[in-house]
């Protein structure tokens, strides 16, 4: 028998640990483990076993500890080896790999069937560890081959093949939406795109709004207006920028109208350019309500990566929509405001206007 038979919280940190444990908190697996005298099994933070009581729980810091005092690994969460959500990355990762290297795309079974799950359960860990479905993550890897195919000199015909379409009816139906526009220009650097803007004026500073035909490309913030079209020339140096006409200077008064009193959601259409990975925490950044703020790292777990802190900033930084795409919301995790492509004051007026207008 376990020599510990009884334990109650002796410490603040104890009692901290023990909220991790009910709440099966996966970021504390390998910080702690835990061990239930009525059992006689130590576990990990995240274990899925019905929450022991209290006073039969003891906590310990490393495994050892539990192993010496006489307890045994939980079979459910084995504690000893990889966690559930450990091996499932593993699997996944796999799958991944297959879909990067297929021709074609493999379909849901066959991918199910290499990582020895059922299709049901696979599709469901595969969106909760990459955010997005087996069929999107594939979409988005052909996309990946069609931009590098059509950048490298090679034909669209040559592109269409060597991304996994077997008919260019196929890829045209879907090239628009992957690309943003044809993919004749796109292989020629995006020259001749139309790119309509116009400046207006918010208590922020400038705002300029440039849009393509697929959506508002760029919301950009700034003391110069001037700068702000300098900036996006750089963004868009091939397109053919328009300066506004009326009808697109009344869109752009509904986007100053939300930057001066921003709804729960950015209400117009949106045409998002960057990686798999930064719409993921883009689309996470557009779930967080006015007046409300978020760290990194709960982005960051809230994409299923919660190692991914680092990444998840980096995806912050390169957000090119400003206010319909929040990343002013984002701060540290002791609540302290880090760096804003827009300003670091202009961060904090943006959080204290929406903190008033929530309270």
């Amino acid at each position: 028998m376990p020599r510990a038979t009884k334990a109650m919280p002796a410490t603040m940190a104890d009692d901290a640990r023990w909220a991790q444990v009910v709440a099966r908190d996966k970021s504390a697996d390998g910080c702690f483990w835990y061990a239930v005298s009525s059992t006689g099994v130590y576990c990990r933070p995240s274990c899925p076993s019905r929450t022991a009581n209290r006073e039969n729980v003891s906590i310990y810091e490393t495994l050892e500890s539990a192993r010496a005092a006489g307890f045994r690994p939980c079979r459910r969460c084995n504690p000893d080896g990889h966690s559930i959500t450990d091996e499932n990355a593993i699997l996944i990762e796999k799958a991944c790999r297959l879909i990067d290297e297929s021709e074609d795309e493999p379909s849901l079974e066959s991918l199910a069937a290499a990582v020895d799950l059922s299709p049901s359960y696979f599709h469901r860990v595969f969106k909760a560890l990459t955010g997005v479905t087996p069929k999107d993550y594939a979409a988005v890897r052909r996309a990946r081959k069609v931009r590098e195919g059509l950048t490298s000199g090679r034909t669209i015909t040559e592109t269409i093949f060597d991304a996994g379409f077997n008919s260019s009816g196929r890829f045209y139906e879907k090239s628009k939406n992957m690309l943003g526009m044809t993919p004749s220009r796109y292989r020629d650097g995006g020259r001749n795109e139309t790119i309509r803007f116009a400046v207006g004026q918010t208590s922020f500073g400038a705002l300029l709004v440039a849009s393509s035909e697929k959506g508002i490309a760029a919301i950009l913030l700034g003391d110069d207006p001037d700068r702000l079209v300098r900036e996006l020339e750089d963004r868009f140096p091939k397109a053919h920028l328009i300066g506004a006409d009326r009808d697109y200077e009344a869109l752009v008064a509904r986007v100053v109208g939300f930057v001066e009193a921003p709804v729960a959601r950015f209400d117009l259409p949106l045409d998002i350019r960057g990686t798999a990975f930064q719409q993921r925490v883009w689309r996470a950044l557009q779930d967080i309500r006015p007046g409300a703020t978020v760290s990194y790292a709960e982005i960051a777990k809230r994409i299923g990566l919660p190692k991914a802190v680092r990444a998840v900033a980096g995806a912050c930084a390169a957000n090119k929509h400003a206010i319909a795409i929040p990343c002013h919301r984002v701060v540290r995790n002791d609540g302290s405001l880090s760096g804003y492509a827009w300003g670091i004051e202009r961060k904090r007026a943006l959080i204290a206007r929406e903190a008033k207008r929530k309270a």
